[in-house]
């Protein structure tokens, strides 16, 4: 297992570097604002991303929490031949109709046969799923040997483990989310113990060590330049340092 990206299977298209984490950084400051901004430069930046690990080109993909359609553009873009499930119509339904390709369904029971996608990704959605390493295990069973299992979420104890509540979900969830009702005058869009999950950084580095059914190609944290993924080696200061965890996995 690397915890960096092979240099044999970078693209002169993306690249781990400064440049490209101050534009990340600035673009998450727009989410509630300009959310076209904000996740069409996530989904640009995942598309390349992933190019460094499986060839989208001609590639069955399978996205799941598709959500509006940013990613299905940025992936269709690439060439993939891309499909989505995601478990909220309202999500699906984010810039008006779903668009073709997208399914109702849930991660945690993918109604899609063994071993039928080169590519099962995955983009912010395990720490939204209460049994988020069950999900990871149907992403792994749904993806054909030697195809790509591509996913990423927020770590529970990063500073936007609270996503709209952070990072008063420091002071546990529940609270957090009483206080932004209060100051807001709603409640948040990630309810804590109902849409929004602690899930730790360590508990995806187990899980992904102990599949036997497909082998760990990468864990970094995501939005980093390169020279910082060593913080994802010190235990303890992961969990906040990381911010949110790739894992890339090859299956058997």
């Amino acid at each position: 297992m690397s915890e960096a990206i092979p240099s044999s299977m970078t693209t002169a298209a993306w690249t781990a570097d400064l440049g490209r984490a101050v534009r990340l950084f600035k673009a998450f400051g727009v989410e509630q604002t300009d959310p076209d901004l904000f996740y069409g430069t996530l989904a640009a930046d995942s598309a390349g991303q992933l190019s460094a690990y499986a060839d989208l080109r001609g590639a069955t993909m399978l996205d799941v929490g598709g959500g509006p359609g940013y990613f299905a553009d940025a992936f269709r873009a690439a060439g993939a031949t891309y499909y989505a499930i995601d478990s909220d119509l309202g999500e699906l339904s984010g810039r008006g109709e779903p668009v073709p390709g997208t399914v109702l369904g849930s991660g945690m029971a993918l109604p899609v046969g063994d071993g039928k996608v080169d590519i099962c990704f995955s983009s912010n959605v395990l720490e939204h799923v209460p049994d988020p390493w069950l999900m990871a295990d149907e992403m792994v069973r749904v993806t054909r040997p030697g195809g790509t299992i591509f996913l990423s979420y927020t770590g529970w104890w990063g500073p936007h483990g609270g996503h709209e509540t952070a990072p008063w979900h420091y002071l546990g969830g529940h609270r957090a989310a009483r206080r932004y009702e209060r100051l807001q005058g709603k409640p948040p869009k990630n309810k804590f113990g109902e849409s929004l999950f602690p899930i730790t950084v360590a508990g995806g580095l187990r899980w992904a060590r102990a599949c036997t059914d497909a082998e760990l190609v990468a864990a970094l944290p995501r939005y980093h330049p390169r020279w910082a993924y060593g913080v994802l080696a010190v235990p303890g200061v992961r969990e906040f340092a990381t911010w949110n965890l790739v894992l890339v996995l090859r299956r058997r």
